[in-house]
């Protein structure tokens, strides 16, 4: 199974869908995408909560340090937020592609913000609101394609933080004759077995 969060489980429903799709007691907390903070970023408690309150003991995980194959012994992979070109440039560089894609295939693999983008066909769309953060100068944006949906998270939160936010997102589409799914804190997409289970907070 394959989630895309905006900012974690953070909602009651996000919880209780999840729930009926957990197995095993054992996550990963993958921290990649902080590239500054790593172990220390602040959001690890409360993403620990989550886990815990689905019955699984966490522990943390970072490509930049670890082997990929060691998230095989997990029943679930959390991936925080954070840089999605850091994280994305990681994962190619440790190969990591294939040994997530068995994951969302065999067991239960979620992603939250930058750790949701980089699951899907491409992170492009933050192009339009924060380039600064390509820090290695990536051109090919293309995503990991573990599902045909695009997202852009925090929705609601960023729409007063940036110009022309909804605009920006809508000329996207446009030029990309695609649908960019619009989630806010607390919300996801859930792909299970093809189908799409849309949570709304």
């Amino acid at each position: 199974m394959l989630a895309l969060l905006s900012n974690g489980i953070t909602s009651e429903k996000l919880h209780n869908e999840l729930c009926k799709h957990i197995k095993g007691t054992k996550a990963a907390i993958v921290i990649t995408a902080d590239n500054e903070y790593k172990s220390e970023n602040y959001h690890i408690p409360r993403c620990t909560k989550e886990l815990n309150a689905l019955g699984l003991t966490a522990q943390l995980f970072d490509f930049d340090i670890q082997n990929a194959a060691e998230l095989l012994k997990y029943d679930v992979v959390y991936i925080i937020g954070g840089n999605p070109y850091y994280l994305l440039n990681s994962i190619r560089k440790t190969n990591a592609e294939a040994i997530l894609k068995q994951i969302a295939e065999e067991k239960v693999l979620i992603g939250w913000s930058a750790g949701a983008l980089v699951l899907t066909p491409s992170i492009a769309i933050i192009d339009k609101y924060s380039p600064e953060m390509n820090i290695f100068g990536i051109s090919d944006l293309s995503g990991l394609c573990l599902t045909d949906s695009y997202i852009l998270p925090h929705y609601s939160k960023f729409l007063n933080r940036y110009e022309n936010f909804e605009e920006k997102c809508k000329q996207y589409e446009l030029d990309n004759r695609l649908q960019v799914i619009r989630l806010n804190d607390g919300e996801g997409v859930l792909i299970v077995d093809d189908k799409q289970i849309f949570i709304k907070d």
